[in-house]
């Protein structure tokens, strides 16, 4: 949520960042002005209205003290309830008022840092740096969705028929190459990059998603529990991790503080029909370890820079080539100021994708989720600033090392990171 004191005192600056956004913002920020112009017009009437009211109600307790009564203590009693029924009615005007407001601000978009590029598209995107020369191969390369079945280790039809399309099953081999590399990439977090590991629900509340900026906008893309739960399956762990410092005052001596989480990931996908409808890229279930950190505003920046490292040292290690882009303001996500995509290279494609996507939101979801923190454990609070990333995309790694690592016979290498996950295999041999 944008800050308040923003959207006042610099509305045209305001108006004009959320201009280079993807979509026109521009009918709901007048609404919100408008809104919070209503409001800041009923704070002055009804602050008068209640010293009136404690005023009466002083002059009447002083007057019952000394014994008076009549028409004086009558007509005092009467000036007291009449301040009492306007008050009443400001306070259910302002609750309105400011409800339409926070309606209307939930709605708009994080601003788009400085340093952000302006573009409308993936297109004016900026690349920053990349890692590692693609493979080449003496032989047509083939995409994972060849290969995962050809390797006895991948099953779409199976997922299909228990479920529906955009599952998947993996299989002995496949399934135990996933779990390694969930399990690398905690070791990895939580070893050399001191990440605290953390299980969170896999079920998020409203007012949780909220805070992310999940909803209300984006409610079509999340899958809700049936029945009377307020609960929606989680579509990232951004979600929990986000959200477990809310409406907390945390101690600013202790910040940044970084966490990181396995969990599955659920999400409906409105909209994509059409977009990489083959294969594991895009699936309405998958596995993601995710990075989250909290920091102070003057050290969030050096933090954001630290965290899409963290996520670059995983393609490192697996050896597989990668670069890093920095997103313009067009192709941004809702909640972010700031994202480095990271985009593997995959021969299947014959072309980078998105593996992970690292943010710094600022204050935007700290202030919808009420997360705070004193500057030396002590003052006036302040928002925290909130970042995440993905460390990385489990399925889509899984995808990556199937086609970067395949040889000619149809068989995989086992990056050597991976191997004593594995218990030692090298090869992932095609089924006979």
């Amino acid at each position: 949520m944008l800050d308040p004191a923003l959207l006042r005192e610099h509305l045209d600056d305001v108006r004009a960042r959320l201009r280079t956004r993807s979509e026109d913002h521009n009918a709901d920020l007048d609404r919100l002005v408008k809104a919070d112009g209503e409001r800041r017009a009923i704070l002055p009437e009804l602050e008068t209205n209640r010293r009136a009211r404690k005023l009466v109600g002083e002059q009447v307790a002083r007057a019952r003290k000394a014994g008076e009564d009549g028409d004086k203590l009558a007509e005092l009693m009467q000036s007291g309830q009449e301040h009492g029924a306007v008050i009443k009615a400001l306070e259910a005007r302002l609750g309105s008022v400011e409800e339409e407001r926070d309606a209307f601000a939930r709605t708009l978009p994080n601003l788009p840092h400085a340093s952000v590029p302006v573009g409308s598209s993936e297109a004016d995107n900026v690349e920053i740096r990349r890692h590692g020369e693609p493979p080449r191969f003496d032989f047509k390369p083939r995409p994972h969705w060849e290969l995962g079945p050809a390797l006895g280790i991948l099953d779409f039809e199976r997922a299909v028929r228990m479920a529906a399309a955009r599952f998947a099953v993996l299989t002995g081999t496949g399934a135990r190459l996933a779990r390694a590399l969930i399990n690398f990439m905690l070791d990895l977090h939580t070893g050399a990059h001191g990440y605290t590991e953390i299980e969170p629900p896999f079920l998020a509340n409203a007012a949780a998603l909220t805070g992310t900026g999940n909803l209300p906008k984006f409610e079509h893309d999340l899958f809700k529990v049936a029945g009377d739960w307020d609960l929606y399956l989680i579509p990232t762990a951004e979600v929990p991790l986000c959200n477990l410092h809310r409406e907390e005052i945390l101690d600013g001596r202790l910040l940044p503080a970084r966490y990181v989480a396995y969990t599955p990931c659920f999400r409906s996908e409105a909209g994509s029909y059409g977009k990489d409808v083959r294969g594991l890229i895009r699936q309405h279930q998958f596995d993601k370890v995710e990075l989250v950190a909290y920091a102070t505003p003057d050290t969030s920046w050096d933090v954001h820079e630290e965290l899409t490292l963290h996520a670059e040292a995983v393609l490192k290690q697996l050896g597989l080539p990668y670069r890093t882009v920095l997103l313009c303001t067009g192709d941004m996500g809702f909640a972010a100021s700031k994202t480095y995509d990271l985009e593997v290279w995959l021969p299947g494609h014959d072309a980078y994708r998105e593996i992970s996507s690292c943010s710094n939101t600022e204050a935007f979801q700290a202030r919808r989720a009420g997360i705070r923190f004193r500057r030396d454990g002590k003052g006036k609070p302040e928002h925290a600033h909130t970042l995440n990333g993905s460390g990385v995309a489990v399925g889509r790694a899984l995808v990556a090392i199937l086609e970067n690592c395949q040889q000619r016979d149809g068989s995989v290498v086992i990056p050597e990171a991976l191997r004593g996950y594995m218990g030692g295999l090298e090869v992932i041999e095609p089924v006979r």
